[in-house]
């Protein structure tokens, strides 16, 4: 069997494994994210591969935004051998401070392709909008 090695890979997994910075409910590690403005929408895209829905948990208080995921080890049978283990095991978590420009009532959540994608819509009230001006008299005409 024919085997590449990444000296480099190698190492970040054994200090991973000796500093144990995978993730524990205790200390959970980040998840990668994108967040951009999609017309009246602010939307947050998490990477969280091979973590099933039941094992996610998004919360709001108040302004702060919570997402917490763990990806459990797969049930192997007792004949079965692991050779080789690169995918972090463990809590993942992202905390975010929300603007009060948001509508934090409307979130959406959908799961995809192991991608949380969470929209988020802009309240009316941080919308711009125009003003009319009422009142004021007609213009008069002064003769003299």
């Amino acid at each position: 069997m024919l085997m590449r090695t990444d000296p480099f890979r190698e190492l970040d997994r054994l200090t991973q494994q000796l500093l144990g910075t995978s993730g524990t409910w205790s200390r959970p590690s980040p998840m990668p994210m994108d967040a951009y403005r999609e017309g009246d929408e602010y939307v947050i895209a998490l990477d969280l591969p091979g973590v099933s829905t039941d094992a996610i948990d998004i919360d709001v208080e108040r302004n702060m935004l919570t997402v917490k995921a763990e990806r459990r080890p797969a049930v192997k049978a007792d004949s079965v051998q692991m050779e080789l283990s690169e995918r972090p095991l463990g809590v993942f978590s992202r905390q975010l401070m929300l603007a009060d420009t948001l509508d934090t009532e409307r979130i959406k959540a959908d799961y995809e392709a192991g991608v949380l994608t969470l929209r988020i819509p802009i309240a009316e009230r941080a919308k711009p909008r125009k003003i009319t001006i009422t009142g004021g008299e007609q213009p008069k005409q002064i003769s003299g």
